[in-house]
């Protein structure tokens, strides 16, 4: 009894290891305008057999908003109630926050990320990234002012997040620039980092050719 109780403080303690699996479903999350367009390129190009699926934001884009989302964390929990198998997240800059916050909560669900130019919870400004957020306000009165507010440091929880993870950058990207994308790889144990040549805070977008052939490897070669 006193070795199977040794046990299984150990297994608490050991960082969730991901399955070797391929995702069952796609889901594309936007960034901080809701944007669910952007992903169209790279998703109409990717020959990954699975069903793809655009995730919105209430409140945001057009999208009507909800009495129950009032937060990032409802967010998570609205993208966590749509996947019923395990999935694959590929996200775009503050939707990387979301998609990185699902898989730190429910790690058995995800067994992919793909994240384009996102803050990763961390602060860009110590990472000489521009501040985005007084220019969005001003442009986008009416966008709930909690997600563009959004503050958390995610970065002690990210070497305990073994899943296979890409990472899809600008060297032209002044908001979150390849030195945020560099520190992301250092702290995630399974983390491939590439670096478009004159990509901005648009590069997943503006590169789909290049990118969506990036996503479909990844999606089926585990690192």
């Amino acid at each position: 009894m006193g070795d199977s109780s040794i046990d299984a403080r150990r297994r608490r303690r050991m960082p969730y290891i991901a399955p070797m699996q391929k995702p069952s479903k796609l889901f594309f999350l936007p960034g901080a305008l809701g944007r669910t367009e952007f992903w169209h390129p790279a998703a109409g190009l990717l020959a990954f057999p699975a069903p793809k699926v655009h995730v919105t934001w209430p409140g945001f884009g057009g999208v009507p908003a909800q009495p129950g989302i009032r937060g990032i964390d409802d967010l998570v929990s609205r993208l966590l109630a749509d996947i019923d198998q395990p999935s694959a997240l590929i996200a775009q800059s503050m939707g990387g926050v979301v998609a990185m916050l699902a898989a730190l909560r429910k790690p058995e669900l995800i067994t992919h990320l793909v994240l384009s130019v996102t803050s990763g919870g961390m602060d860009l400004a110590a990472l000489d990234g521009e501040d985005w957020r007084p220019s969005i306000r001003a442009a986008h009165p009416g966008l709930p002012d909690w997600f563009v507010g959004y503050q958390e440091d995610l970065a002690p929880s990210l070497p305990g997040l073994r899943i296979p993870t890409l990472l899809l950058w600008g060297d032209a990207d002044p908001i979150s620039p390849v030195k945020a994308g560099r520190r992301l790889a250092s702290l995630l144990p399974q983390a491939e980092l590439h670096v478009f040549p004159g990509g901005d805070h648009n590069v997943a977008c503006t590169f789909a050719g290049l990118v969506a052939p990036l996503i479909d490897r990844h999606l089926v070669s585990p690192q």
